[in-house]
């Protein structure tokens, strides 16, 4: 099935999928089944399989899932079988955090620039990445030809630096900061804002 074909909200839990396989395998554990993803997640058997089915057989009724197989079948569906190289623009607070968190590593990607637009922060070292300035980030992007970048400044610099990524060939962008932002129909953006989590969660005390 053409990728365009398939509901977002199955591309959205095929990661946590990849996720509860991956906790999986570290238990050596070799054949799960739907009913035990779902135990994990709280999602149906019958979801996770009717999800799956949208990519093909991975199991067999009455055997399961062979949890490797699977696995590596999920990695290759979100292309996160390779390394991919991120760009990230904001060194403050939240984007030294980004830099520094270890979750990136060995599940698909990288942080290989990193932009500030802060002449004191500028030529500084962030975890073996030289900080560069947001002046050279088309020239610096095009380089090394990224696909992928992570939009970490104040909401009033978002929507200019989002349209500096897109004309350096940015096509799918991780926005932190608190706004919307408005891109063309073929650069994919999903926006982090742990605030509105909050509220959403706050409704139900």
């Amino acid at each position: 099935m053409s990728p365009q074909k398939i509901p977002a909200i199955v591309i959205g839990r095929l990661p946590l999928y990849l996720r509860v396989l991956t906790q999986i395998d570290s238990t050596k554990v070799k054949v799960t089944s739907s009913q035990e993803m779902g135990e994990y997640l709280g999602i149906s058997s019958a979801q996770i399989r009717k999800d799956l089915l949208h990519f093909g057989e991975f199991g067999k009724q009455g055997t399961g899932y062979n949890v490797r197989f699977l696995k590596s079948q999920l990695m290759k569906i979100l292309q996160v079988d390779r390394e991919w190289n991120i760009a990230l623009v904001g060194a403050g607070g939240l984007g030294t955090a980004i830099v520094k968190y270890a979750g990136f590593q060995g599940r698909g990607f990288q942080i290989a620039l990193v932009f500030d637009n802060d002449p004191s922060k500028i030529g500084q070292t962030l975890e073996n990445l030289t900080i560069l300035s947001s002046n050279n980030i088309k020239q610096e992007i095009e380089l090394m030809k990224l696909k992928i970048a992570m939009v970490a400044v104040p909401a009033k610099y978002a929507q200019e630096v989002t349209n500096q990524l897109i004309e350096a060939g940015i096509r799918s962008i991780l926005n932190y900061a608190p706004t919307n932002l408005s891109v063309p129909p073929e650069v994919r953006i999903v926006h982090i804002d742990p605030v509105i989590g909050l509220q959403h969660m706050t409704y139900y005390l």
